[in-house]
């Protein structure tokens, strides 16, 4: 399965969001991973994020509400990152247009 999205940072939170990101909690990429996530990069350009995440068709998803993990992430990034009122960062699909496997 792949999917991709976009998300905007406020104004100024560029360096922050990628200093936080680089230093991504190990339980965050372990529940990543642990819902067969195996590929996940998130460009930027200007204010405008583009996320990009694959993981297998079959791969486990939580059935029940937000992780723990991600919840306190998303309230760790909100203050640099466009956000609903729950911190779920406001993210838009994108509609994949071409693919060359």
């Amino acid at each position: 399965m792949r999917s991709a999205w976009v998300m905007k940072l406020k104004p100024g939170q560029e360096a922050e969001y990628k200093r936080k990101h680089d230093e991504i909690w190990p339980e965050m990429v372990a529940l990543l991973k642990s819902q067969g996530v195996y590929n996940y990069s998130i460009y930027r350009h200007g204010l405008l994020l583009f996320a990009y995440l694959e993981k297998p068709d079959d791969a486990p998803s939580q059935t029940e509400g937000v992780d723990p993990v991600i919840q306190r992430w998303w309230e760790w990034m909100a203050p640099h990152m466009e956000t609903h009122p729950d911190n779920r960062p406001i993210a838009e699909p994108v509609e994949e247009m071409f693919r060359l496997d």
